[in-house]
């Protein structure tokens, strides 16, 4: 852990407490997110300029799911030649949606991520799960999303806990990589960043040894003067800023390690 720790963030120490603590009392951390349920709230915050700011506290599940549909729902109008820019097609999808209003784009069906053990789907134990972007949710939770969710085999390495296969009937093998590094990775890949990952190459052949899961806004970034990013041949991301200073992060294990 100490290890670990010397090489984050706040905000990256702080969520791997919580994943290292949630397993060791489960019942804890599902009655303390219980508790949390009940705090849920909306508040109005009136800013300058004619602007507020409308905060909603929501169970992580819903709220990445609200973001989920709003972000893709932006994006598909994005594509057709929106001028707009996507925080702005963001927020006014959000608002067409909470007011009622027809959108110019059905909305399409949000797809979040969670991550639970087999014998705890099964309710034979309760290890917390992971929701992605997030981190640790309790198992019962996790069975309540999976129940209504598409079930994929993701195949672990016994013994450093990382996904090295996710099971897919017929796709192309382009397409099963980029959904394995997505997999793998969950997040973005940056120190301090924890939006969800889309799979980006880092030159060279496209296979999950040369993937990287990246944010968008941080894809973007990796390609302005200065910014330098290489792959280990032990999947170490490193990152060298305009300034010279040199990051590195790998992603967590699925599971604990044998």
């Amino acid at each position: 852990m100490v290890g670990k720790i010397t090489t984050r963030d706040a905000t990256s120490v702080r969520r791997l407490v919580n994943r290292t603590v949630a397993p060791v009392a489960p019942d804890g951390h599902a009655r303390r997110c219980e508790e949390r349920k009940r705090s849920r709230r909306v508040q109005l915050c009136h800013e300058d300029d004619g602007m507020a700011t409308l905060y909603a506290y929501l169970p992580a599940e819903i709220a990445a799911t609200i973001y989920t549909r709003v972000d893709r729902v932006a994006r598909r109008l994005r594509s057709n030649g929106e001028e707009r820019t996507l925080d702005e097609l963001r927020a006014d999808v959000f608002s067409d949606l909470c007011l009622g209003v027809a959108c110019e784009v059905e909305p399409p069906r949000a797809e979040v991520f969670v991550y639970l053990d087999f014998l705890t789907w099964t309710g034979l134990r309760n290890e917390p799960a992971e929701l992605a972007g997030h981190g640790p949710i309790p198992a019962r939770l996790a069975r309540e999303i999976a129940a209504n969710a598409t079930i994929r085999r993701v195949i672990t390495d016994p013994m450093t806990g990382a996904p090295i296969e996710v099971g897919r009937h017929r796709y192309r093998p382009s397409a099963a990589t980029k959904e394995l590094v997505q997999v793998r990775d969950r997040e973005c890949r940056v120190p301090g960043c924890h939006r969800p990952v889309q799979a980006w190459a880092q030159g060279g052949d496209t296979d999950s040894s040369n993937l990287c899961g990246l944010c968008r806004r941080d894809h973007r970034l990796k390609d302005e003067p200065g910014w330098q990013h290489r792959m280990t041949d032990t999947g170490v991301l490193e990152i060298t800023t305009p300034a010279g200073r040199t990051y590195r992060s790998q992603p967590e294990p699925l599971i604990t390690a044998a």
